[in-house]
């Protein structure tokens, strides 16, 4: 029988910081949307890049922000998910963006100019893991 454990500070970091795509879940006049986007977890922020005129470009640099990063077992109905909260804010300072692009600058898989760069600090960094 599967059991769910809450993961310690560590082990969310270290999954969270091992992920490459994840979901940024943003509120809007319309409803919340959830997106996926290519991320890299800087100091104690989620960084993605978004184009300036699409949801996330309206939304999710001024507001507040969740994210998502997990992996699934189907066959053995195991999996960990590590979620963050908190407020999301434009990087367009020369220097930090240097920062970020040291550590890995995010490349979207989807296809068009993605120039806005977005960073989530997070308030909160939890997971669970069901095994």
């Amino acid at each position: 029988m599967n059991q769910a454990v809450e993961l310690d500070h560590e082990t969310c970091l270290e999954l969270l910081t091992g992920g490459l795509v994840g979901r940024v879940a943003v509120c809007t006049p319309d409803g919340p949307h959830i997106v996926p986007v290519n991320y890299v977890v800087v100091e104690q922020s989620v960084v993605f890049r978004t184009r300036a005129y699409s949801v996330l470009g309206a939304n999710a640099w001024a507001g507040r922000l969740a994210f998502e990063v997990d992996h699934l077992d189907v066959e053995s109905r195991s999996g960990w998910s590590v979620v963050v909260h908190g407020r999301g804010e434009m990087v367009d300072d020369d220097e930090e963006l240097a920062a970020v692009r040291a550590v890995g600058d995010p490349q979207p898989w989807a296809p068009g100019n993605r120039a806005l760069y977005v960073r989530l600090r997070w308030s909160t960094l939890s997971g669970r893991r069901v095994s």
